[in-house]
Protein backbone atom coordinates (compact mmCIF):
# COMPACT_ATOMS: atom_id res chain seq x y z
CA UNK A 1 0.00 0.00 0.00
CA UNK A 2 1.61 3.23 -1.17
CA UNK A 3 1.26 6.15 1.26
CA UNK A 4 3.07 9.42 1.89
CA UNK A 5 5.41 10.20 4.76
CA UNK A 6 2.87 12.26 6.69
CA UNK A 7 0.44 9.33 6.74
CA UNK A 8 3.07 6.86 7.87
CA UNK A 9 4.36 9.16 10.62
CA UNK A 10 0.83 9.60 11.95
CA UNK A 11 0.81 5.83 12.53
CA UNK A 12 4.10 6.13 14.38
CA UNK A 13 2.85 9.02 16.50
CA UNK A 14 -0.37 7.20 17.40
CA UNK A 15 1.57 4.14 18.58
CA UNK A 16 4.47 6.12 20.13
CA UNK A 17 7.00 4.27 17.96
CA UNK A 18 9.25 5.03 14.99
CA UNK A 19 9.13 3.80 11.41
CA UNK A 20 12.33 2.59 9.80
CA UNK A 21 13.64 4.04 6.55
CA UNK A 22 15.84 1.69 4.56
CA UNK A 23 17.62 2.42 1.28
CA UNK A 24 16.46 0.20 -1.57
CA UNK A 25 19.59 0.17 -3.70
CA UNK A 26 18.53 -2.76 -5.88
CA UNK A 27 16.09 -5.67 -6.15
CA UNK A 28 17.82 -7.61 -3.36
CA UNK A 29 17.47 -4.78 -0.84
CA UNK A 30 13.93 -3.91 -1.96
CA UNK A 31 12.84 -7.52 -1.51
CA UNK A 32 14.58 -7.75 1.87
CA UNK A 33 12.94 -4.59 3.20
CA UNK A 34 9.41 -5.37 2.04
CA UNK A 35 9.60 -9.00 3.19
CA UNK A 36 10.82 -7.94 6.65
CA UNK A 37 8.04 -5.36 7.04
CA UNK A 38 5.36 -7.81 5.89
CA UNK A 39 6.56 -10.58 8.20
CA UNK A 40 6.32 -8.19 11.16
CA UNK A 41 3.17 -6.48 9.80
CA UNK A 42 4.75 -3.05 10.22
CA UNK A 43 4.81 0.04 7.99
CA UNK A 44 8.12 0.91 6.36
CA UNK A 45 9.83 3.61 4.31
CA UNK A 46 11.64 2.60 1.11
CA UNK A 47 14.21 5.17 0.05
CA UNK A 48 16.55 6.15 -2.72
CA UNK A 49 19.40 8.41 -1.64
CA UNK A 50 20.78 10.92 -4.12
CA UNK A 51 24.29 9.80 -3.23
CA UNK A 52 23.38 6.28 -4.43
CA UNK A 53 22.22 7.48 -7.83
CA UNK A 54 25.62 6.69 -9.33
CA UNK A 55 24.95 2.98 -8.63
CA UNK A 56 21.27 2.80 -9.57
CA UNK A 57 19.73 5.71 -11.44
CA UNK A 58 16.41 6.91 -10.06
CA UNK A 59 14.80 6.37 -13.47
CA UNK A 60 15.37 2.61 -12.98
CA UNK A 61 15.16 2.05 -9.24
CA UNK A 62 12.37 4.60 -8.61
CA UNK A 63 9.59 2.76 -10.50
CA UNK A 64 10.70 -0.50 -8.83
CA UNK A 65 10.37 1.09 -5.38
CA UNK A 66 6.90 2.39 -6.21
CA UNK A 67 5.74 -0.95 -7.64
CA UNK A 68 6.98 -2.75 -4.53
CA UNK A 69 5.15 -0.28 -2.29
CA UNK A 70 1.88 -0.61 -4.21
CA UNK A 71 2.02 -4.40 -4.00
CA UNK A 72 3.00 -4.55 -0.32
CA UNK A 73 0.59 -5.80 2.34
CA UNK A 74 1.66 -3.01 4.71
CA UNK A 75 1.79 0.81 4.35
CA UNK A 76 4.93 1.84 2.46
CA UNK A 77 6.23 5.33 1.77
CA UNK A 78 8.65 5.85 -1.14
CA UNK A 79 11.09 8.54 -0.11
CA UNK A 80 13.95 10.49 -1.70
CA UNK A 81 16.65 10.58 0.95
CA UNK A 82 19.13 13.47 1.16
CA UNK A 83 17.99 15.26 -1.96
CA UNK A 84 20.58 17.99 -2.33
CA UNK A 85 19.79 19.18 -5.85
CA UNK A 86 16.51 20.49 -7.19
CA UNK A 87 17.03 18.36 -10.30
CA UNK A 88 16.89 15.15 -8.26
CA UNK A 89 13.84 16.35 -6.35
CA UNK A 90 12.07 17.17 -9.62
CA UNK A 91 12.89 13.70 -10.93
CA UNK A 92 11.56 11.99 -7.79
CA UNK A 93 8.31 13.95 -7.98
CA UNK A 94 7.83 13.17 -11.66
CA UNK A 95 8.39 9.45 -11.07
CA UNK A 96 5.82 9.36 -8.26
CA UNK A 97 7.74 9.36 -4.97
CA UNK A 98 5.39 10.12 -2.08
CA UNK A 99 8.01 11.89 0.03
CA UNK A 100 11.15 13.92 -0.61
CA UNK A 101 13.89 15.14 1.68
CA UNK A 102 15.45 18.47 0.84
CA UNK A 103 18.83 18.50 2.55
CA UNK A 104 20.12 22.05 2.48
CA UNK A 105 21.53 21.79 6.00
CA UNK A 106 25.08 22.54 4.84
CA UNK A 107 23.93 25.93 3.51
CA UNK A 108 23.46 29.10 5.58
CA UNK A 109 20.13 29.19 7.45
CA UNK A 110 18.41 31.66 5.11
CA UNK A 111 19.35 29.62 2.03
CA UNK A 112 18.15 26.40 3.69
CA UNK A 113 14.89 28.17 4.57
CA UNK A 114 14.30 29.50 1.04
CA UNK A 115 15.12 26.21 -0.68
CA UNK A 116 12.94 24.23 1.72
CA UNK A 117 9.98 26.58 1.23
CA UNK A 118 10.27 26.13 -2.52
CA UNK A 119 10.23 22.35 -2.24
CA UNK A 120 7.32 22.33 0.23
CA UNK A 121 5.18 24.53 -2.03
CA UNK A 122 5.85 22.29 -5.01
CA UNK A 123 5.55 18.93 -3.23
CA UNK A 124 2.46 19.69 -1.15
CA UNK A 125 0.58 20.61 -4.32
CA UNK A 126 1.13 16.98 -5.36
CA UNK A 127 0.23 15.48 -1.94
CA UNK A 128 3.89 14.62 -1.41
CA UNK A 129 5.41 15.00 2.06
CA UNK A 130 8.61 16.92 2.75
CA UNK A 131 11.41 16.26 5.23
CA UNK A 132 14.05 18.91 5.85
CA UNK A 133 17.16 19.03 8.01
CA UNK A 134 18.37 21.58 10.51
CA UNK A 135 21.64 21.10 12.29
CA UNK A 136 24.20 18.80 10.74
CA UNK A 137 25.93 15.46 11.27
CA UNK A 138 29.72 15.72 11.19
CA UNK A 139 29.81 12.92 8.62
CA UNK A 140 28.30 13.24 5.17
CA UNK A 141 25.71 10.86 3.75
CA UNK A 142 28.47 8.74 2.23
CA UNK A 143 30.19 8.47 5.66
CA UNK A 144 32.97 10.98 4.98
CA UNK A 145 33.95 13.32 7.82
CA UNK A 146 33.36 17.06 7.55
CA UNK A 147 36.57 19.06 7.12
CA UNK A 148 37.42 21.77 9.60
CA UNK A 149 39.45 22.61 12.70
CA UNK A 150 38.54 20.57 15.78
CA UNK A 151 34.92 19.96 14.80
CA UNK A 152 32.70 18.60 17.55
CA UNK A 153 29.31 16.95 17.02
CA UNK A 154 27.64 19.31 19.48
CA UNK A 155 28.71 22.28 17.37
CA UNK A 156 26.07 21.18 14.85
CA UNK A 157 23.23 20.17 17.20
CA UNK A 158 19.79 21.47 16.25
CA UNK A 159 18.66 24.58 18.12
CA UNK A 160 15.01 24.26 19.34
CA UNK A 161 14.04 27.91 18.84
CA UNK A 162 15.61 28.05 15.40
CA UNK A 163 13.82 24.79 14.54
CA UNK A 164 10.49 26.22 15.70
CA UNK A 165 10.82 29.25 13.44
CA UNK A 166 12.08 27.16 10.52
CA UNK A 167 9.23 24.65 10.67
CA UNK A 168 6.57 27.32 11.07
CA UNK A 169 7.80 29.27 8.06
CA UNK A 170 8.47 26.32 5.75
CA UNK A 171 5.52 24.04 6.58
CA UNK A 172 7.61 20.85 6.47
CA UNK A 173 6.10 17.54 7.55
CA UNK A 174 9.14 16.14 9.37
CA UNK A 175 12.48 17.46 10.56
CA UNK A 176 15.81 15.64 10.64
CA UNK A 177 17.85 16.82 13.60
CA UNK A 178 21.42 16.53 14.86
CA UNK A 179 21.86 15.22 18.39
CA UNK A 180 24.92 12.97 18.30
CA UNK A 181 24.50 10.36 15.57
CA UNK A 182 26.67 10.01 12.47
CA UNK A 183 26.38 8.46 9.03
CA UNK A 184 28.29 5.28 8.25
CA UNK A 185 29.97 2.93 10.72
CA UNK A 186 30.72 3.81 14.33
CA UNK A 187 34.06 3.18 16.01
CA UNK A 188 32.34 3.50 19.40
CA UNK A 189 28.79 3.90 20.69
CA UNK A 190 27.59 7.44 19.91
CA UNK A 191 26.82 9.80 22.76
CA UNK A 192 23.27 10.99 22.18
CA UNK A 193 21.78 14.16 23.65
CA UNK A 194 18.17 13.20 24.35
CA UNK A 195 17.37 16.68 25.65
CA UNK A 196 17.90 18.04 22.13
CA UNK A 197 15.25 15.64 20.82
CA UNK A 198 12.80 16.48 23.59
CA UNK A 199 13.27 20.24 23.30
CA UNK A 200 13.01 20.31 19.50
CA UNK A 201 9.93 18.06 19.56
CA UNK A 202 8.22 20.34 22.07
CA UNK A 203 9.20 23.49 20.16
CA UNK A 204 8.09 22.29 16.71
CA UNK A 205 5.31 19.80 17.40
CA UNK A 206 6.60 17.79 14.44
CA UNK A 207 7.75 14.18 14.07
CA UNK A 208 11.54 14.15 14.19
CA UNK A 209 14.00 12.07 12.19
CA UNK A 210 17.17 10.29 13.29
CA UNK A 211 19.84 10.08 10.59
CA UNK A 212 22.83 7.83 11.10
CA UNK A 213 20.73 5.22 12.90
CA UNK A 214 22.91 2.20 12.11
CA UNK A 215 25.06 1.24 15.09
CA UNK A 216 22.94 2.94 17.76
CA UNK A 217 22.12 0.63 20.67
CA UNK A 218 18.58 -0.65 21.25
CA UNK A 219 18.47 1.45 24.41
CA UNK A 220 19.58 4.52 22.44
CA UNK A 221 16.83 3.97 19.89
CA UNK A 222 14.17 3.50 22.54
CA UNK A 223 15.14 6.62 24.47
CA UNK A 224 15.25 8.63 21.24
CA UNK A 225 11.79 7.39 20.26
CA UNK A 226 10.41 8.13 23.73
CA UNK A 227 11.55 11.74 23.30
CA UNK A 228 10.07 12.31 19.85
CA UNK A 229 11.95 10.47 17.09
CA UNK A 230 9.38 9.03 14.67
CA UNK A 231 11.55 8.06 11.68
CA UNK A 232 14.89 6.27 11.83
CA UNK A 233 17.22 6.13 8.82
CA UNK A 234 19.03 2.80 8.78
CA UNK A 235 21.27 1.49 6.01
CA UNK A 236 24.96 0.89 6.71
CA UNK A 237 24.63 -2.15 8.95
CA UNK A 238 21.90 -3.67 6.77
CA UNK A 239 24.26 -3.34 3.82
CA UNK A 240 27.10 -4.79 5.85
CA UNK A 241 24.96 -7.83 6.72
CA UNK A 242 24.36 -8.38 3.02
CA UNK A 243 28.03 -7.93 2.21
CA UNK A 244 29.14 -10.45 4.84
CA UNK A 245 26.61 -13.03 3.63
CA UNK A 246 27.68 -12.50 0.03
CA UNK A 247 31.33 -12.90 1.00
CA UNK A 248 30.59 -16.13 2.86
CA UNK A 249 28.64 -17.51 -0.09
CA UNK A 250 31.49 -16.72 -2.51
CA UNK A 251 34.14 -18.20 -0.24
CA UNK A 252 32.11 -21.39 0.27
CA UNK A 253 32.65 -22.31 -3.39
CA UNK A 254 29.17 -23.82 -3.53
CA UNK A 255 28.13 -21.78 -6.55
CA UNK A 256 29.55 -19.65 -9.32
CA UNK A 257 26.28 -17.80 -10.01
CA UNK A 258 25.75 -14.18 -9.03
CA UNK A 259 22.08 -14.81 -8.25
CA UNK A 260 23.07 -17.22 -5.45
CA UNK A 261 25.27 -14.54 -3.94
CA UNK A 262 22.51 -11.93 -4.23
CA UNK A 263 19.96 -14.30 -2.70
CA UNK A 264 22.24 -14.99 0.30
CA UNK A 265 22.71 -11.23 0.75
CA UNK A 266 18.97 -10.62 0.52
CA UNK A 267 18.17 -13.17 3.24
CA UNK A 268 20.79 -11.72 5.58
CA UNK A 269 19.58 -8.16 5.00
CA UNK A 270 15.99 -9.19 5.63
CA UNK A 271 16.91 -10.57 9.05
CA UNK A 272 18.88 -7.44 9.90
CA UNK A 273 15.95 -5.22 8.84
CA UNK A 274 13.56 -7.33 10.93
CA UNK A 275 15.73 -6.80 14.01
CA UNK A 276 15.81 -3.05 13.39
CA UNK A 277 12.05 -2.77 12.80
CA UNK A 278 11.37 -4.79 15.94
CA UNK A 279 13.31 -2.27 18.00
CA UNK A 280 11.77 0.79 16.32
CA UNK A 281 8.22 -0.61 16.72
CA UNK A 282 8.84 -1.71 20.32
CA UNK A 283 8.38 -5.36 19.47
CA UNK A 284 11.72 -6.34 21.02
Amino acid sequence: MLVNLKEILEIAKKNNVAVGMFNGTGFDTIQAIIAAAEELNQPVILAHAEVHNVYNDISLVGPALIAAAKNAKVPVCVHLDHGVTMEMIYRALRIGFTSVMIDASALPYEENLAMTKQVVEMAHAMNVSVEAELGRLVTGEAGSKEEGPALKAEDFYTDPEEAKAFCKETGVDALAIAFGTAHGFYNAQPKLDFDVIKNVAEATGLPLVMHGGSGVSAEGFKKSIANGIRKVNYYSYMSKAGYEAAKTEIESGNSKYLHDVEFAAMKAMKEDVKKAIAVFANLA
